[in-house]
């Protein structure tokens, strides 16, 4: 046995059992921040590590207990045992948003897989761990991934006759049809039956990927697949992207014919690249926040918003959820605690907090009762982890109303604005208001003090590591 051999060894074994150890110790939390594309993830992320390591008193965080209770000793991130996946890129997202000269601007948004470790020194003030020392650590591994791969996640449980009858039916509604017209059109003139041409396939391909980019840029349609299509990375120009969806795909398919290639082009895909991507990042999670963007949906109107609520269903239907233990904790560690969060709150007037929770909380509906029953904690919550606007009140004919002062997204001025009040349930297409919702993006505060502010950032950390403070 080789020395290095032996070396790599002893490490391995000494990671495993410090995760042990940490895990025994319930010293070990791996939070997934899952939610579709342009819910704020990276802003989410940055802003709970800025609030931990550089904002972290009670006057800040008053509902975060460790800090009441003035017990946090200090934050810090760490060197990652994930050695393999990118680090989280913190320093630049908050340069974004606190800029040395010039606007603040919101993060890039994330493009592939990454984490982050924080070592959150705190002093215990109960249980096991008091008796060892009289501080303790909690280490808190961060996993963020892009909103476009989460969506091929159902793709798992598909046969591609069944992803093209989904696939191919949204390209039939109102929200696509139009934009879908020139991939349809190349669609009906290519001969499935015939001998395999790549090159023809790779054309239609191409059309079919040119749609799913321009109905991301132009709606906020959750349900676009493949993922990697949106967000190819490594994978740009492979020919295992090159598949598309086809009606009425007939059991007897024949062989070396193209649609027997774009069959086996998706079988491929959800193979080597989905299956790789859930069995080595969508296991081993202890809590989890599902970020989501309700406004946009509001804007695009009924039938937006119902697809991005059987979307965020079926995505949950792919995590392992599950009350935990002592043992479920070294072994077979399962998400117990599970938060739903409406962000971008302060888009809204704070009246309106509660509706805008109770609409959320209408949207996750499917999923919530039989993730209560399995023992999970749920709760759902408006808030917003970085605030892009001011409360203001303004007088008007006798009246005070409740606006909000903000620089709306790509604009120049600034602006005082009376917000619609969103619906408290998932509304259907009869009771759809004629007049539509109109819900304004604003972009980040500037923050001379270097501070960021938040509406209820607090509570998520303490519904979601509270407990683990103790």
């Amino acid at each position: 046995m080789s020395q290095s051999f032996a070396k790599n060894t002893f490490n391995s074994l000494k990671n495993k059992a410090e995760k042990a150890l940490h895990r025994s110790l319930d010293q070990h939390v791996k939070l997934a921040v899952t939610g579709l594309s342009g819910s704020g993830k990276t802003a989410f992320i940055t802003a709970l590590v800025k609030h931990l390591t550089s904002q972290a008193d009670d006057k800040n965080l008053p509902f975060f207990d460790v800090m009441r209770e003035k017990r946090h000793i200090a934050t810090k991130i760490v060197p990652q045992q994930a050695l393999t996946i990118p680090t989280f890129e913190y320093t630049n997202a908050l340069s974004a948003l606190l800029p040395v000269e010039g606007e603040p601007v919101w993060p890039a948004s994330t493009e592939r897989i990454n984490t982050l470790r924080l070592a959150i020194k705190y002093q215990s003030n109960s249980g096991l761990r008091g008796h060892f020392a009289p501080h303790s650590t909690l280490y808190l591994d961060i996993i963020d991934y892009p909103g476009e791969w989460l969506l091929d996640l159902p793709m798992l449980e598909q046969s591609f006759a069944d992803w093209c009858e989904s696939q191919y039916s949204l390209l039939q509604q109102t929200a696509r049809n139009e934009k879908a017209k020139p991939f349809l059109t190349a669609l009906a003139e290519l001969d499935l039956s015939a001998s395999v041409d790549e090159s023809k396939l790779a054309d239609v391909a191409a059309l079919y990927q040119q749609l799913l980019v321009g109905l991301k840029k132009d709606t906020k349609l959750a349900m676009l697949q493949p993922g990697r299509m949106l967000m190819p990375g490594e994978l740009k120009g492979a020919p295992l992207l090159q598949f598309f969806p086809v009606a009425n795909v007939p059991d007897d398919i024949i062989e070396g014919s193209n649609l027997a290639h774009l069959k086996k082009r998706y079988k491929a895909y959800v193979k080597e690249v989905v299956k790789p991507f859930y069995e080595q990042h969508f296991r081993h999670f202890d809590r989890q926040i599902v970020l989501v963007d309700v406004f946009s949906a509001l804007n695009e109107g009924s039938e937006t918003l119902h697809e991005q609520s059987r979307v965020v269903n079926q995505l949950l239907a792919h995590f392992n959820y599950g009350e935990a233990s002592f043992f479920k904790r070294l072994f077979k560690p399962n998400i117990d605690k599970l938060l739903f969060a409406a962000n971008k709150s302060d888009h809204i007037s704070a009246q309106y907090h509660k509706d805008l929770a109770l609409l959320l909380d209408s949207i996750v509906h499917d999923q919530t009762n039989h993730l209560k029953f399995e023992g999970v904690q749920i709760e759902t919550m408006a808030m917003s982890s970085i605030c892009a606007t001011e409360p203001r009140q303004v007088a008007e004919k006798g009246q005070q109303l409740a606006c909000i002062y903000g620089k709306p997204l790509g604009e120049q001025e600034w602006l005082t604005y009376l917000p619609p009040q969103p619906p408290s349930r998932l509304l259907n297409k009869q009771e759809w208001p004629k007049q539509g919702f109109e819900f304004l993006s604003f972009s980040p505060l500037p923050c001379p003090d270097k501070r960021l502010k938040h509406i209820r950032l607090d509570h998520v950390m303490q519904y979601l590591i509270g407990d683990k403070l103790t």
